[in-house]
């Protein structure tokens, strides 16, 4: 019989990166090629224990030795997380789906063994699969090849002989980064309730509550009775979005909220949880706030072979430190190097797909779905690489079929015309995943029950800005603040005309963006941490460049946050003389320009190349964080400009500035990883380094506006100019520089924090959950 071709490995340079070259494994050792591998470690919470396996003394490095629970190089073309399941079964004989992996820490191992004749340069992911109880020994099968043996051992002895550089284990340096290992299971397990809590409470008292109850008298009885259909429909939305955060965030909520009630920390976690909509703290840069140890239980009969009066292994649904940059868009262990290396090989209209707002990106080798592998290929895009395309149709199929049917039913109730084609349009959008006629029914929208729903933002796609995420607004229409704001829709084409940048850049067809102010009932999906006061949508380019944009301002929402939010900051941190220039009227207005100001500039754009293209699709990940200050500081421009026309009192013209700046404070506080965080802290510093805003001696701040209106004008100038030449690099350079948390913001900062005062509101939907029968 034929020998078995030898494993190939793809070859790395020294930063980590592919190079296109795979060569055997023996050559790769022999001529010390940097390549990857994977570490799988398995943990008992119970005993506080490691699983270690003795390495066959047939093995070319380390024989004999005890050593990780199960490890593997990964092979050319396979995946990280592929191999850690495979090494795990392989090696152990245990099957174990993809949650059940957390990936601590990469770490780089180099050295030189066997008289050096075998050198190891590799890149190592390091994985942890946590479990309630030890796996008895008898459950697994091991490779003779590759294992002699397994035994558990309590970490902090099993560190202790790694620290000792004892023979009879493999040797890592535990002062090193592979001592990460140990430091996180020691953290994780600590008895530190009382401290935990504390810091739970303290990080959900920076949200002030408050309660929505609109008036619905406006509403007809036809619309009453689909409101009830529209609200669970939201209801399913949210759990679309819940699933595209993260691929275990459903069940990991679905746990907490089962055992909120076990403890007051278990309350305090289901609560911060609830406001986060994951375990990452949006005020904190992403941070986790809880760990694996805190996740959902799952239990498998059949992972291993069976053991007499043993059920199966119980583990926890894992979950990274680092929130994943591409969410649950795109494979875990995706890079963005490895996704453009396989777009390069599609076709143009593949190309589309993988960028587009309505489709995810899966591996072939983590199909595990019978109703997937069994596809006939007609509701997704196979391609000749590991990487392929679902539609969200497909993806979330049973979840749109449901909202879809509830958004019919609503349809039927509804006396308003438009809300009756919005309805009906947005439910064939969920089954069809074209949702070009439902966007325009959307724009076209003239009801007193104001409702958006769907799939729109892409700020949780951290890798590109590609793939938008389920959300849904339901409110009651302000029908005399939305014509008190007429103004704004019919002078789009006059800022357009007028924007500081070459005229080269600028559209002649501007459409009015049409303007609706509600007050909200219910929000659902992407609607986490900080709370929305406005939105300008759709995002679809094509929309965008044939009928512009249509802007909702959530009235209610703005007043509660000028209320609780930003006249405490204005004590703060203004100066007394220019404390009263911080007033609604100009805060409010101001929000209004933001959202038209998304609608004018750079949208569709032709490269120096000739190539058409879009700012979103040039700027990937800058796009948000950018096109946010755009907003803003564009629409400060607009509103000197239209001061300037006559067509706003002249009143405005120092308290927008000032206004603005108290407002800086407030956004930069839901972090710098934040798109409007990171847009204000650019903006606040532009506009600090020109000599606009001035922070004196007694540490508050104020406007010279005799220096302002140059230094939004060309803010504006450098932002509109990077959109229009979709220059990438300019982007970044940008954000890196000016998108920092500098000395005066500490400042500011401190100032609020020592005041207590709150960084966003928690609205209790007390009306639509009446409603809903949640009382």
């Amino acid at each position: 019989m034929a020998a078995a071709p030898e494993e190939r490995l793809d070859v790395l340079n020294a930063a980590g990166e592919k190079t296109g070259v795979s060569k055997p494994r023996s050559e790769v050792h022999r001529d010390g090629d940097y390549h990857r591998a994977v570490h799988v470690w398995i943990y008992s919470e119970s005993t506080g224990e490691l699983l270690l396996q003795r390495r066959a003394d047939c093995k070319d490095s380390w024989p004999g030795q005890w050593d990780i629970s199960s490890a593997g190089h990964i092979s050319a073309g396979d995946s990280s997380l592929f191999s850690a399941q495979r090494e795990l079964e392989e090696e152990l004989g245990i099957k174990l789906p993809v949650d059940a992996f957390e990936l601590l820490f990469v770490f780089l191992q180099e050295c030189v063994i066997n008289n050096g004749t075998y050198t190891n340069n590799e890149y190592n992911d390091v994985y942890l699969v946590t479990t309630l109880t030890p796996i008895p020994l008898e459950a697994f099968t091991l490779q003779e090849s590759e294992v002699s043996a397994v035994r558990y051992m309590r970490c902090d002895e099993y560190k202790s002989c790694l620290a000792k550089e004892s023979e009879e284990y493999v040797p890592y340096d535990v002062n090193g980064k592979y001592g990460q290992l140990f430091n996180t299971i020691e953290e994780r397990y600590k008895d530190n309730t009382q401290s935990r809590s504390l810091t739970l409470q303290k990080k959900i008292n920076r949200y002030a509550p408050i309660h929505l109850e609109p008036d619905l008298t406006t509403l007809s009885e036809g619309d009453r009775e689909a409101l009830g259909y529209i609200l669970k429909a939201a209801i399913v939305i949210d759990d679309i979005f819940y699933e595209q955060v993260w691929n275990s965030n459903r069940m990991l909520r679905d746990w907490l909220k089962g055992h909120s009630e076990s403890s007051a920390l278990d309350k305090l976690k289901w609560a911060y949880y609830s406001i986060n909509k994951s375990p990452w703290s949006c005020l904190d840069e992403n941070k986790a706030f809880l760990s694996t140890a805190d996740s959902a239980v799952k239990l498998l009969t059949d992972a291993t072979k069976p053991v007499s009066g043993w059920k199966g292994v119980e583990y926890r649904a894992a979950f990274p430190l680092d929130k994943p940059p591409g969410a649950n868009f795109y494979p875990p262990d995706m890079d963005k190097m490895e996704f453009e290396l396989w777009k390069s090989s599609l076709s143009d209209k593949e190309q589309k797909d993988a960028t587009g707002f309505f489709t995810i990106i899966k591996r072939l080798d983590s199909l595990s779905s019978p109703s997937l592998t069994q596809s006939d290929g007609s509701d997704q895009t196979k391609t000749s690489d590991d990487l392929f395309i679902v539609p969200y149709s497909k993806e979330y199929r049973s979840s749109l079929e449901k909202a879809a049917e509830l958004l019919e039913k609503a349809s039927a109730c509804s006396d308003s015309p438009s809300l009756k084609t919005l309805l009906r349009t947005k439910a064939n959008a969920f089954l069809s995943n074209d949702y070009y006629e439902s966007d325009i029914a959307w724009m076209e929208l003239d009801s007193n029950l104001d409702v958006t729903i769907g799939p729109y933002e892409t700020y949780e796609d951290g890798l590109f800005s590609y793939k938008a995420t389920f959300e849904a607004f339901v409110g009651i229409r302000d029908n005399t603040a939305t014509s008190q704001l007429k103004l704004f829709g019919d002078q789009l084409q006059d800022l357009e005309r007028n924007l500081p940048m070459d005229n080269v850049f600028k559209s002649d067809s501007v459409s009015a963006a049409p303007i609706r102010v509600i007050n909200l009932l219910y929000n659902s999906g992407d609607v986490k941490g900080p709370q929305t006061i406005a939105f300008n949508l759709p995002n679809d380019e094509r929309i965008v460049n044939e009928r512009g944009t249509s802007m909702v301002m959530l009235k209610n929402i703005s007043e509660a946050k000028f209320k609780h939010i930003l006249k405490p900051i204005a004590d703060a941190c203004i100066r007394e003389e220019q404390k009263e220039y911080v007033d609604f009227e100009p805060y409010y207005t101001h929000i209004v320009c933001h959202e038209c100001c998304h609608g004018i500039g750079p949208h569709s754009i032709t490269l120096p190349s000739g190539k058409k293209s879009t700012v979103r699709l040039e700027l990937q990940e800058f796009h948000s964080a950018l096109e946010e200050a755009k907003a803003d500081i564009v629409g400060l421009w607009a509103l000197n400009f239209l001061i300037k026309k006559g067509l706003l009192p002249k009143s405005l013209s120092q308290s927008m500035y000032v206004s603005f700046l108290a407002g800086c404070f407030r956004s930069i506080r839901f972090g710098l990883e934040e798109a409007h965080g990171k847009g204000q802290a650019l903006q606040f510093n532009w506009l600090y380094d020109k000599g606009a805003f001035v922070l004196h001696s007694d540490g508050k701040f104020s406007v010279d506006f005799t220096k302002v209106e140059d230094a939004v004008e060309s803010l504006s100038r450098e932002i509109l100019t990077i959109q229009a030449k979709g220059n990438k690099p300019a982007a970044q350079s940008l954000l890196q520089s000016r998108a920092t948390l500098t000395q005066p913001l500490c400042v500011a900062l401190e100032k609020i924090e020592h005041m207590q005062v709150p960084v966003d509101v928690a609205p209790n939907f007390g009306t639509a959950n009446k409603l809903l029968g949640k009382v």
